[in-house]
């Protein structure tokens, strides 16, 4: 059996009040550029997915979440050429602060029946139509 390289990422659907959902392109330079993602980051070793969404959501969007306004919704298992991806994805409909570009080539709030017109890495496409379903 071939050990497999596991990578944790937490990703969180950001829910606006009008329903729509906030999608992050990948920046130049980064593996998969110019793909549309839901906002995150690789959960660093001894922290928990909770934590690196606070984290990532301030250094990315410039906003503040507070762990009960992060509700666990699905997950992505994936097998990449190299690794493994296993994506915890939240929801949060509340935060403080404007949503703003700080990481990212652009940002998009879209309707979730729009979500499969942007190109999005394999991992996220099994979570759109949960996302659809739900919203």
């Amino acid at each position: 059996m071939t050990k497999v390289k596991l990578v944790l990422v937490a990703a969180c659907a950001l829910v606006d009040s009008d329903g729509r959902i906030l999608i992050a392109q990948r920046p130049s330079g980064k593996v998969m550029a110019g793909l549309w993602e839901f906002p995150g980051g690789k959960v660093e070793p001894g922290e928990r997915p909770e934590d690196t969404l606070i984290r990532e959501l301030k250094e990315e969007l410039g906003i503040t979440v507070k762990e009960p306004c992060l509700a666990p919704f699905a997950f992505a298992s994936h097998s990449y050429t190299d690794f493994h991806l296993l994506m915890p994805l939240y929801l949060c409909r509340r935060w403080e602060g404007s949503v703003q570009q700080l990481e990212h080539s652009a940002l998009k709030w879209v309707r979730p029946r729009d979500l499969g017109s942007y190109p999005m890495p394999p991992a996220d496409l099994p979570l759109i139509p949960m996302l659809r379903d739900l919203l």
